[in-house]
């Protein structure tokens, strides 16, 4: 059968009808959400209830998912672990006026994330708006609390309120934080630049992940020629939301002020070679092992490249805590060279 000949619009009207399909599907699986989690909350208030009005314990608990798989048999969220996250939803967030919240546009996965790992209504809020904001996944959302995030959802000190204006400078501080923590490329404190640039790399869809939303990646030592000079940038990224470059630094050793100049240069010359009139300014981001802000402040006011400095982590807070300091280790030796 001869297929009829398309008219010139026919592509743009599919692509048309196709959004509004997926926007309506979109929209579908949020109500569906929603009252499922609103279900959720409706089991664990009328348990919380029972535990107080009338002393059911928790093999009445246990009974009831029973019973509750037994007739509905098709549903799979009437486990004991789930009907007792239930009880602590109702609990977390008392009051009908949870569905107002963000955690109840969340998935019930995420919810039993933050019911299960988190303590505290205002930590779990904080968590809750971002995964929502910045749709995490659920392993995006485990890996910010195991990294323990909301401690450190700070921006990097940067130059953007004074290079850029006020609307682009808020957008660009937006993306950055400090510190970043890279635990998951397995090196040690003593890495060499050019093994945490590989490591970055080979592991880019953790890089990504720690970076924040929006960003990917364009290449590692990305090369320019000028007049006969060669330039390599470390690593360079995009933001497809704010659709910017982003041009990203390592030093393994402490911020040193020189350590801008160089960035500032790559962030002039990206400008220069790779942005386009639709894109916004090119900003550059310097990751550091170690940091004094008060010299940061003072190297950041002297440039005129919008860029910031952030420091990194190789091993989690806890772990990192629980090693000997440079002052310990001193010590030691030293007690150990009288003995």
């Amino acid at each position: 059968m001869t297929q009829p000949a398309l008219p010139e619009n026919y592509a743009a009207t599919l692509d048309a009808l196709k959004k509004r399909v997926q926007s309506a599907r979109f929209t579908a699986q949020r109500r569906v959400n929603t009252e499922l989690v609103r279900l959720y909350w409706q089991i664990g208030a009328m348990i919380l209830d029972r535990q107080q009005t009338a002393g059911w314990g928790s093999g009445l608990v246990d009974q009831l998912a029973r019973d509750l798989r037994t007739a509905f048999p098709e549903m799979k969220g009437f486990s004991r672990r789930n009907v007792f996250y239930m009880r602590s939803f109702a609990a977390a967030w008392p009051g009908p006026e949870v569905v107002q919240q963000p955690v109840a546009q969340l998935p019930w996965g995420h919810i039993t994330v933050l019911l299960g790992r988190l303590d505290g209504r205002e930590r779990r809020d904080r968590y809750a708006a971002q995964a929502l904001e910045h749709g995490w996944s659920r392993n995006v959302l485990e890996h910010h609390v195991a990294t323990n995030a909301h401690e450190r959802f700070t921006s990097a000190l940067t130059n953007f309120d004074r290079v850029l204006d006020e609307a682009d400078s808020d957008l660009a501080q937006q993306i950055t934080r400090d510190p970043y923590v890279l635990d998951f490329l397995a090196l040690d404190a003593g890495a060499t630049e050019r093994q945490l640039e590989e490591r970055l790399v080979d592991r880019i869809i953790d890089t990504l992940r720690e970076l924040g939303t929006g960003f990917s990646f364009v290449g590692r030592q990305v090369h320019f020629e000028v007049h006969g000079d060669d330039f390599f940038v470390d690593l360079l990224f995009f933001h497809v939301d704010q659709l910017r470059y982003v041009v990203v630094e390592l030093k393994s050793g402490k911020f040193k002020p020189e350590h801008l100049g160089q960035l500032s240069f790559y962030v002039s010359l990206v400008d220069d070679r790779l942005r386009r009139q639709q894109h916004s300014g090119t900003v550059g981001l310097l990751l550091v092992a170690d940091k004094n802000d008060p010299v940061v402040r003072y190297a950041l006011s002297g440039h005129g490249a919008p860029v910031g400095v952030a420091r990194y982590d190789l091993l989690p807070s806890t772990l990192r805590a629980a090693l000997p300091s440079e002052d310990d280790l001193t010590g030691m030796l030293a007690d150990s060279a009288v003995n």
